[in-house]
């Protein structure tokens, strides 16, 4: 649901910022249309959708961003379609991938704080369409392969409850690349590959990348293609912990830096495993009408060899390391070819963009915070999309951190810049609170330990500060606070964040249940707690949907167990969510 600009903003303000928002324009898809709409050829089948997530690539981990990491397949496919070079994402996972599936805001699914632990009660909410659902109402096929990351703690939570008709993958946020055990923190592991709802353990020992090509390449193969297939395929690389093959760490036996050389193993074994899956489109008779999407899920993690230089940052921080991503598209559907697309396109997007495609936009555009932006790609036209709110976490604040100087003076009296928030309005970016680490962490200076990191230049613009300003345009690199210089401009960005926030609903934050613990079902991560039944007093279905009874496992061993497991072991949880 996109925030409604209030009363009282002047046309001057709006000619400051340059058209601050902007409501897409089209006709309702009703019920009954067909399925399948399009206009120029009414028998053609749908493009095929494969959508390629890439976990932690950094902005400069590419070959055509001057990478040291050789990608000559992912060089080759940007430069054959359209570079997206002004893409946003989330600085961590679960918000990334969430707002693909939803094409919603955090603020507007309750996730705003945070990625979805593994232990944690929480998944997308069950109300809200998913992309693959939509997708298959619309006459396609939807299958996923690799990390899930969006909650499983009810079967209902699961990928294949939630639209896709197959599953190979993780559901947790990291594990082993090999032996696909995660862990979530020191006292709670177990296994997590799953074929469908069952953990795969016929197949541990295989690498994860290598593993879900081959499962991507077998329903290419086995899928009849004059059906339309969508395909999200969510790479584990280059998460940690880092780990690659001996021949692809071979390629980089130069580097002295252990952490880099693996991550650029990670890296090279994502670029040939994209190269695989092309090459199979195309013998499969694919291509011809095919649309391929490249995206990074968030910033590189320069503690972990990633490198997102020259912009400010990394994962976990709203600076542009942290949100500006990696993104292409490949196409031979494409209008324009070979380009390089400067619009505004964020993560959001994808939602309604690929439903347009289908052939079944959706229905009320402005219940989305999403935008069609196909046109831009393709054409070239002028981009719908004219601001992103990247976030407005109130979970950020600290209990009893409370100061009234960061509402009355920081904030103008308009917004509590002690929360944290950040938004872009056309070519300014604002940030507020604790955004994160803004280091700028040149390539050179990547980790190989402690002392690696003194020649590092460091910002010199956080300590004490609560409110930034960037004209991303001319600055890209956040070199150039403005906040003090442009106060105009500062005040009408807070009120912004203050509309979206009165369209907040609360943060989603439940602590962990100790009942999830692997150990307690047979050393898997699994769903722990029962599906939701609806029950009439007299045992009948209800017809409205109320009386709802959440029934639980129950296992009173299990239960004392994880009392002892939780009394008996202290929790730490690091500030950035590696």
């Amino acid at each position: 649901m996109r925030a409604p600009w209030l009363p009282g903003l002047t046309v001057f303000c709006m000619a400051v910022l340059s058209c601050l928002s902007c409501i897409s324009m089209g006709l309702p898809h009703t019920a009954e249309e067909p399925a399948y709409k399009n206009t120029s050829d009414k028998g053609r089948v749908p493009p095929h959708i494969i959508f390629v997530m890439v976990d932690d690539q950094g902005y400069s981990d590419v070959g055509y961003h001057g990478s040291d990491i050789h990608t000559p397949v992912l060089d080759q496919l940007a430069a054959e379609g359209v570079k997206l070079e002004n893409y946003y994402v989330q600085p961590i996972c679960s918000p990334s991938r969430s707002q693909l599936m939803t094409g919603r805001y955090q603020i507007h699914t309750g996730l705003q704080h945070s990625i979805i632990r593994s232990r944690q009660p929480l998944c997308l909410p069950p109300d809200m369409p998913t992309l693959p659902e939509r997708l298959w109402q619309a006459g396609y096929s939807t299958h996923m392969v690799g990390k899930w990351h969006l909650g499983f703690c009810r079967p209902e939570c699961l990928p294949t409850a939630r639209g896709f008709q197959s599953f190979l993958g993780s559901l947790t946020g990291s594990g082993d690349h090999f032996n696909f055990q995660s862990c979530d923190g020191a006292e709670a592991c177990g296994f997590d590959l799953h074929d469908g709802e069952r953990p795969a353990w016929e197949l541990s020992g295989n690498y994860s990348t290598r593993l879900y090509t081959e499962r991507v390449k077998k329903i290419l193969r086995t899928h009849d293609r004059r059906k339309p297939l969508f395909l999200y395929v969510a790479l584990q690389a280059a998460h940690t912990p880092l780990q690659a093959p001996a021949h692809l760490l071979q390629r980089y036996h130069s580097l002295g830096n252990r952490l880099r050389r693996h991550y650029a193993a990670m890296l090279s074994g994502v670029d040939e495993a994209v190269g695989e899956m092309v090459e199979e489109m195309r013998d499969q008779g694919y291509y011809a009408n095919s649309v391929l999407i490249y995206s990074s899920d968030n910033g590189g993690q320069p503690l972990s060899g990633g490198c997102n230089w020259p912009l400010r940052g990394g994962k976990g921080s709203y600076w542009e390391g942290g949100v500006r991503a990696v993104g292409f598209v490949h196409s031979p559907l494409l209008e324009r070819k070979s380009e390089v697309s400067r619009a505004l396109i964020h993560v959001s997007d994808w939602y309604p963009t690929l439903l347009a495609l289908a052939g079944s936009p959706e229905a009320e555009p402005r219940r989305l915070d999403g935008y069609d932006v196909w046109g831009a790609i393709s054409k070239g036209l002028p981009c719908p999309r004219t601001e992103i709110l990247f976030n407005i976490d109130p979970v950020s604040r600290r209990p009893g951190e409370v100061d009234h100087r960061l509402l009355a003076v920081n904030g103008f009296g308009i917004w509590d810049t002690g929360v944290r928030a950040a938004i872009r309005v056309g070519e300014w970016k604002l940030l507020t609170g604790n955004v994160g680490d803004g280091d700028w962490v040149p390539p050179q200076i990547l980790p190989g330990g402690p002392q690696q990191w003194q020649g590092m230049e460091k910002r010199h613009d956080q300590r004490g500060k609560s409110v930034w300003l960037f004209n991303i345009t001319a600055d890209p690199y956040e070199r150039s606070d403005m906040a003090e210089a442009r106060p105009e401009v500062v005040k009408l960005l807070l009120s912004r964040i203050a509309e979206y926030n009165q369209t907040a609903i609360p943060a989603r934050n439940p602590p962990d249940d100790p009942m999830a613990d692997p150990q307690l079902h047979g050393g898997v991560w699994t769903p722990w707690l029962a599906e939701k039944e609806e029950e009439n007093e007299d045992g009948g279905e209800p017809a409205d949907g109320h009386n709802k009874k959440v029934r639980f496992k129950s296992c009173k061993v299990c239960k004392l167990r994880a009392l002892f497991k939780k009394v008996g072991t202290r929790l730490h949880r690091s500030a950035l969510f590696f």
